[in-house]
């Protein structure tokens, strides 16, 4: 298995057949596994395996990895119900359509204010200081208001366009970082245009436009 980072975010990489024991088995310290189902010179179909064994039905970071992998100019990935497109900027980094983004009203959760949002993956945005996520983030992430378990965030808007934040990955734990939780944090702060997410693993720019969300960040191999 080839070994990834994309912000901190690691992930191992295989062509190889696997199950969730298998997955339990091999994932070792790293934030998830991606296997490879099918590709060709510029696409590739994947399943994004969580350490614990269950799958998500998407990830940023993940697959832009896979767009890195595959290492031509633009290219499609394939998970879950969705495509991503990717392509190559000026200066070397991955930008990626990530598709429609979907924010809901902002409710109350667990005495907390949560917007819900969907970027293909369920996502729970807490607007607050990231460092009480260790609480927050088990929390709400098996909460029965969210049967299927969310991933969640805490952010802190610091200027416009300028968010810092934390994210709870759904059946991994606090991660360094996450495309989709880049895309979550700023639907549900700002709704549209530029915005730069400071994760700890680094940050990731985001461009929000007619529902759609952009992601552009880097990836690459480390083993």
């Amino acid at each position: 298995m080839e070994r990834w980072d994309a912000h901190g975010n690691v992930y191992l990489l295989t062509e190889e057949p696997l199950d969730a024991a298998r997955v339990r088995a091999e994932v070792g310290d790293a934030d998830g596994i991606v296997q490879v189902l099918a590709r060709g010179d510029d696409w590739a179909a994947v399943v994004i395996w969580n350490p614990d064994g269950s799958t998500a039905e998407m990830s940023g970071n993940a697959t832009r990895i896979v767009a890195a992998w595959l290492g031509t100019e633009r290219t499609t990935v394939r998970v879950g119900g969705r495509e991503v497109g990717a392509r190559r900027t000026d200066n070397g980094l991955i930008e990626q359509d990530l598709g429609e983004v979907r924010v809901a009203e902002p409710e109350r959760v667990a005495g907390l204010d949560v917007i819900a949002v969907d970027v293909g993956n369920p996502h729970a945005v807490v607007v607050g200081d990231p460092d009480d996520l260790p609480l927050i983030g088990p929390l709400l992430e098996t909460h029965p208001r969210f049967p299927r378990r969310t991933n969640v965030q805490v952010a802190r808007v610091e200027a416009p366009g300028q968010v810092t934040a934390r994210v709870w990955e759904r059946g991994v734990g606090e991660t360094s970082a996450s495309g989709t939780s880049a895309v979550a944090v700023a639907a549900a702060t700002h709704g549209s245009g530029g915005v730069v997410v400071s994760f700890p693993g680094g940050d990731l720019a985001v461009r929000l436009d007619g529902g759609r969300a952009y992601l552009t960040g880097a990836a690459e191999r480390i083993a």
